[in-house]
């Protein structure tokens, strides 16, 4: 565990809170137009650094946040994922979001799944949900893989605002589910 919060370990990733070694990947994540379609649009490195810091803040504030994603084989940041409710958030969520490189590897699936686990054992929730904007087949993918359905339409907040999909299952559901 560190200063803020647990580390994770599946069979291929580390799910760890960011830290300050995670900007310069950060930055370029949060740079690149293909990986930011779906995630709010490309920003600014120095965005990108607030970014960051609301991640690695939400730790401290709410005693959980997204973890930094980590390849076990090569110690490359892949991105960030696991739980998330700002004020104003439709639910309590576990969502994700990688580089480019790391699409299409099962990493998203693998890595939810022990988010997903570690926020119903360790926060308590009784239902977890993915915000994907109704056009991300690939999250919809993902979502389908975890058991998730469409539960409802919401809106994202200010200075979000956009339409999506909520995609979840309640612990229950979760926990029925065939492994």
């Amino acid at each position: 565990m560190s200063e803020l919060g647990p580390t994770l370990e599946t069979e291929r990733l580390i799910l760890r809170p960011p830290g300050p070694q995670d900007l310069e990947p950060w930055a370029a994540f949060s740079a690149d137009e293909a990986v930011q379609r779906h995630l709010g649009g490309v920003q600014s490195r120095a965005v990108a650094w607030r970014g960051l810091c609301a991640f690695a803040g939400a730790w401290t504030v709410a005693g959980f946040s997204m973890f930094s994603v980590v390849e076990k084989a090569t110690g490359r940041w892949v991105g960030r994922l696991g739980p998330w409710k700002p004020e104003g958030w439709p639910g309590t969520e576990v969502g994700w979001g990688l580089i480019r490189e790391a699409w299409g590897k099962g990493y998203a699936t693998e890595g939810a799944s022990a988010a997903i686990d570690w926020a119903f054992d360790s926060l308590g929730w009784d239902e977890v949900i993915h915000c994907i904007a109704p056009e991300n087949l690939a999250s919809q993918g993902v979502a389908r893989r975890l058991g998730s359905v469409v539960l409802r339409r919401d809106v994202l907040p200010a200075p979000i605002d956009i339409e999506v999909d909520c995609w979840g299952q309640s612990r229950a559901h979760w926990r029925a589910r065939p492994r």
